[in-house]
């Protein structure tokens, strides 16, 4: 498989993008961009970052506790910073109960190690989420190599308020269902 195109294939998924912090070697605290972040339990609160071997980063968070910084659609400043574009000013740092945290982000998930896996040319990282906080912020997304906002939201999807929403929809919770009883045939 051609490795370009298997990216730009990728690329047709959009995801959000976050800023993995963790501590370096010296103490200091230490960031990378990664869009390649899901959720995958919430019994226990476990979710899974995947970063290249070769990455500072990766040699970083092997053992370590880190901190998954969903970032805010307007820092996509500090998701360039994070990937080997440097900004000036830098990003503001506070701390967190497992490692350092970027201010402004949408949402932060504070994670001690779970396990490791071999990933290929990555490695995937899985934490167990100790706390987790919100901003009420929009995310910054990736799309075909891009940053984008989410815009306007929309109407015709199915879970606002039409179809099948538990909430709204066409069931509710006080929602009966009987089942039909079968019709017998009658020989004539």
């Amino acid at each position: 498989m051609d490795p370009r195109k298997l990216r730009n294939i990728f690329g047709e998924f959009a995801s959000g993008v976050t800023v993995i912090t963790c501590r370096n070697d010296a103490g200091e605290p230490h960031g990378a961009t990664v869009t390649a972040f899901t959720s995958i339990s919430l019994e226990p609160a476990l979710c899974q970052v995947t970063l290249t071997r070769s990455s500072k980063a990766c040699k970083y968070l092997g053992g370590s506790p880190f901190a998954v910084n969903i970032l805010a659609s307007d820092q996509s400043d500090t998701a360039m910073h994070f990937a080997g574009r440097p900004r000036d000013p830098g990003p503001r740092w506070a701390d967190g109960p497992t490692a350092p945290l970027l201010c402004g982000s949408a949402a932060t998930l504070s994670c001690t190690p779970w396990a490791e896996y071999d990933g290929g040319d990555h490695i995937i990282f899985i934490g167990e989420i100790v706390e987790a906080t919100a901003s009420g912020a929009d995310p910054l997304v990736f799309y075909r190599s891009t940053f984008h906002d989410l815009g306007a939201p929309s109407h015709a999807a199915a879970w606002n308020g039409s179809m099948d929403d538990p909430n709204s929809g066409w069931f509710d919770e006080t929602t009966v269902f009987r089942p039909i009883a079968p019709r017998i045939k009658t020989p004539a």
